[in-house]
This record gives structure tokens, sequence and C-alpha cells, in this order.
């Protein structure tokens, strides 16, 4: 029983011990290892071996669709935040908040009308969040041509750290809005902090 506790001790304070960095055998790990978006604590994080044979190009496809859904979660987060606190269009009062807005039972014809035409205004953005002529510095530059609102000026080191800031503040949205839905259907959003619809 003594020997039986001992072991199981053991192996716990082996769990929390530093580990030594292991070799690695793949290249591809290191490979991204020191990409935008590999930060402490984690670092170059890949559970699902996406990216294991190293293929930059399936990566920078990754990277920008991960900029994508996270520049639209933020966008989620801000829209359901607003809604819920009341706060409407002209001629939009009778809409639900939260994602009761997506119930149309009982709401006008021009109202019903809004869904379809934000999806419809979405689904161009898409389209024309592209790198249309070629020209794009990174995974997600869509500016085509247009106003970069002083982008060019700044310094690499400054330019770095504003991409990474974007990646963490979408990766937080994406879960915030993740968490946000949830909690709706669950009905404890007052639980966490939020105004329940």
């Amino acid at each position: 029983m003594k020997t039986a506790i001992l072991a199981s001790l053991v192996a716990t304070a082996a769990a929390f011990a530093p580990a030594k960095q292991a070799a690695q055998t793949s290249s591809s790990l290191s490979a991204f290892q020191n990409e935008i978006g590999a930060q402490m604590p984690l670092g170059f994080f890949d559970p699902l071996g996406l990216v294991q044979d190293g293929d930059k190009a399936n990566f920078d496809r990754l990277r920008e669709v991960e900029v994508r859904h996270g520049r639209c979660a933020m966008l989620a987060v801000v829209g359901w935040l607003t809604t819920a606190a009341g706060v409407r269009l002209p001629g939009m009062e009778e809409v639900g908040a939260g994602f009761k807005a997506l119930d149309m039972s009982g709401l006008s014809t021009e109202v019903k009308g809004t869904l379809p035409l934000t999806l419809g205004t979405v689904f161009l953005l898409t389209v024309a969040m592209n790198d249309q002529d070629g020209t794009s510095e990174f995974p997600g530059d869509y500016r085509n041509g247009f106003v970069d609102f002083g982008w060019d000026k700044q310094s690499d080191s400054w330019k770095e750290r504003k991409r990474a800031i974007e990646l963490n503040n979408g990766r937080a949205a994406q879960m915030g809005i993740l968490g946000i839905m949830v909690h709706e259907q669950l009905g404890n959003l007052a639980s966490i902090g939020l105004p329940q619809p």
C-alpha cells in the first residue's frame, strides 16, 4: 500500500515538473514556431496537425481564414452587445435582442427584408475580401490599392505587434461569441454579467 501511494505521488510530481524540451523530429513545428500568433504560453499550437507537412501555402491559407473569422467574430460580439443593450436602428425597434433578432415571426415585411439584405451584403463583402491585385503583404491584407491609413509608414515591429493584437482579439472574440451563443441558449447570461434577451 505504501509503495502504491509513493508511486502515485512520484507520478503526480513528475506531471508538474518542468519537462525537458523534446527534440522535434518534425521540421513543420519549427517552420511555423516564429510566425505571428505563435505566442506564449502555447507557442505554435496545432493539436489537429493541420500543417504538420510544413506546407507554407496551406499555413497561409489557414491563417487568412483565421483572420477572417476573427474579424467577423469581433463584429458579432459588438453587434450582439449593441442589440442586447437596446440600441436599434430607426424602424427596427420591434426586433428582438441578441440571437432572438433572427426570429422573424410577427415582424413587418420591411423588417423581414433586412435579414436577406444583410446576408447579401456579407456575401458581397466576402467576395471583396480577397487579394484582388496580388499585392498583399500578409494573409488577411485586403487593401487592394486603397487607402492604407498610414500602414506603410510604420516600422516592421509595429506592424507585427498590431497583427498579433488582431489575431489575439479575433481568437478571443471567436470564443466570446461562442460562449454568448451557448449561454443565451442555456438562459443564464445574467449569471455571467450579460443581459439576457
